[in-house]
């Protein structure tokens, strides 16, 4: 077997060439693929392996147990996994459309010209930057049933004759967390939606003006038709934090009163940490996650390709 010559060798490994420049790109995007891989899909991987086997504390290197499907058996038939994909489901519709109205009418308020307003974009953007278990641990003081200010204020105004049991109601308890998830969640749809009205062109709202529409015709049939791009994907990135959001209702309701506010994720974490089952922890994780791109392909899917 002939050796290839030194000047033979270069000229295969030369990237400049037209016909070599496409592994460039593979070669330089290779790191970012391997950390991906390393952070993302391989505990994927062995979530999903682990989810079909009946393993209450995993070991790494570990043998591993049998395939069976009694965990995602077990999830079907139990009124507990279809209780927390209720509750899931009403949360994220309750406080994806509360940030997406408080959101988009603060980036509307703001967006406007007026003195002050770079105050108010910076206090539209402080609940944001706040940590989340310190707002929470705020939120949860308001809610206080003896002397919180949310129950004070539904006393002054009438709306009840006494002090609201907030955490240990489970109505009540299911508000509580859909308004903190709402006054942490909707400063993200503000900042999105002020940067795509920023976006929009104001020659567009004077050649309405000269037209005769009005400001609810300017927002019909300007502002949301070239919103809806930046709407569409803050709609479903906010669904997604919905989805997945576990500081919030662990430290505010712990899940109760009565598994009220036991979502998908909290009702992972105790199957694994309290009550030490990892193989039913893996198998809702699983679901949730089949749940969450499900979901995603609706809104992004052929039929809404002209909005997004």
């Amino acid at each position: 077997m002939t050796d290839i010559p030194v000047a033979g060798r270069r000229k295969f490994f030369d990237l400049a060439r037209p016909s070599r420049q496409h592994l460039l790109g593979y070669i330089l995007i290779a790191p970012a693929v391997l950390m991906v891989a390393a952070i993302i899909v391989w505990p994927l991987f062995v979530a999903v392996d682990l989810s079909f086997q009946q393993v209450k504390i995993p070991r790494l290197g570990g043998a591993g147990k049998p395939f069976s499907v009694a965990n995602y058996r077990w999830l079907f038939s139990s009124q507990e996994f279809w209780l927390a994909c209720w509750v899931t489901l009403k949360l994220v519709v309750v406080v994806t459309a509360g940030s997406v109205v408080v959101g988009l009418g603060t980036a509307l308020l703001v967006n406007n010209r007026f003195r002050g307003r770079t105050v108010a974009r910076l206090g539209m953007a402080l609940p944001w930057a706040v940590p989340e278990i310190i707002a929470v641990v705020i939120f949860a003081w308001m809610f206080d049933s003896s002397f919180g200010l949310f129950g004070w204020l539904a006393v002054q105004l009438g709306l009840s004759g006494q002090m609201i049991p907030w955490v240990s109601n489970a109505g009540a308890a299911f508000w509580a967390v859909a308004i903190t998830m709402i006054w942490k969640g909707f400063p993200f749809v503000s900042i999105m939606c002020l940067a795509g009205l920023q976006s929009i062109p104001a020659d567009y709202y004077a050649a309405a003006k000269v037209d005769g529409a009005g400001v609810w015709q300017r927002f019909r049939w300007i502002t949301m038709p070239l919103l809806m791009p930046v709407l569409g994907v803050t709609v479903v990135l906010t669904l997604l934090w919905v989805f997945r959001d576990f500081s919030i209702i662990k430290v505010l309701t712990g899940g109760g009163p009565l598994r009220s506010t036991q979502t998908l994720s909290i009702m992972t974490y105790d199957q694994a940490f309290q009550y030490h089952n990892f193989g039913r922890a893996a198998a809702v994780g699983v679901l949730t996650l089949i749940i969450c791109v499900l979901a995603s392909l609706l809104m992004l899917g052929r039929r809404s390709r002209s909005i997004y």
